[in-house]
């Protein structure tokens, strides 16, 4: 089983002294987000994997020699301001916690996400341009891969359009960052690459790599994982199967493209029945939950 740590929120971020105990009492608690009743029980002995997503990897760096699991790292890093990303903490600090980063588990086992590209008049093409060149540039020999995408129609999304002001990309301007964003990387020693993304761009030197393929899901676990991820429904994503024990509306960076804050008025909720010694994310089990265990 491969853990995805987290899809749904930024547990890394804001929830990792409650990650720790979880992995030291040897089970993890799951609400199905469909279906709150039913909860599904991890136990870690079946985990191979912790795919760890996160925009601010800090808060786990002095525990990461405590977890004995094989761990995956793809940290978020773009160049958006305090507008669209109100509560991110100084992007340099955060260039220094991803050296840090590397430097522990090793550059083939991170993988920076310039996630989500939309462009704007105050975020234009130049604007992108030469900061996916500064942050090439700042990872120069501590990343391998840099994954982009593309931003996409959520409802929070449009609820926040008039902070994010996007336009639609053109034909010309998936070229210019198609162009520009390879020139870049291979300056850099950089792979950069897409994952579900239609418009993938492979014909400017882009690499079409799923974010956890069956091969590097072999490579990383010694096992063959044959299914496909049926969170995703997209047919473009080919990423194994994975377990989300993440909990949506619960992340406080609060970033206006975010498609798991879709409603933003119940993340201080959420965040306030949080509770590190719960086996749960948020809230506390009740005695008519139904447990079953996750195989």
């Amino acid at each position: 089983m491969i853990l995805n740590i987290s899809g749904r929120t930024d547990i890394v971020a804001f929830y990792s002294d409650w990650l720790m105990n979880r992995l030291d009492e040897g089970f993890i608690d799951v609400r199905n987000p469909f279906n709150p009743k039913m909860v599904s029980r991890i136990m870690l002995d079946d985990v191979d994997l912790l795919f760890f997503c996160t925009k601010n990897p800090t808060p786990i760096l002095d525990k990461l020699k405590d977890i004995k699991k094989k761990v995956y790292f793809h940290v978020t890093l773009t160049s958006y301001k305090k507008n669209i990303e109100p509560y991110i903490p100084p992007k340099g600090r955060i260039i220094e916690s991803i050296k840090k980063l590397s430097n522990i588990i090793g550059k083939e086992n991170l993988v920076i996400r310039y996630d989500p590209i939309f462009i704007s008049d105050e975020y234009n093409l130049d604007y992108h341009v030469k900061a996916f060149d500064k942050l090439c540039e700042l990872l120069d020999g501590y990343v391998c891969k840099i994954l982009i995408h593309f931003i996409d129609d959520y409802k929070n999304v449009r609820n926040n359009y008039c902070a994010l002001k996007y336009k639609k990309l053109t034909e010309k301007d998936y070229e210019i960052i198609g162009r520009s964003f390879s020139e870049s990387a291979k300056r850099h020693n950089i792979v950069v690459h897409t994952c579900n993304e239609e418009r993938d761009l492979t014909e400017f030197g882009f690499v079409k790599y799923d974010c956890i393929s069956k091969e590097l899901a072999f490579k990383l676990t010694g096992k063959i994982y044959k299914n496909k991820w049926k969170a995703r429904k997209d047919l473009v994503c080919q990423c194994v199967e994975m377990v989300d024990i993440g909990v949506y509306n619960s992340c406080k960076h609060f970033c206006k493209y975010c498609y798991a804050n879709y409603d933003e008025n119940k993340v201080s909720d959420n965040y306030n029945k949080h509770n590190p010694k719960s086996s749960l994310l948020i809230g506390e089990l009740s005695d008519d939950d139904i447990i079953k265990i996750r195989k």
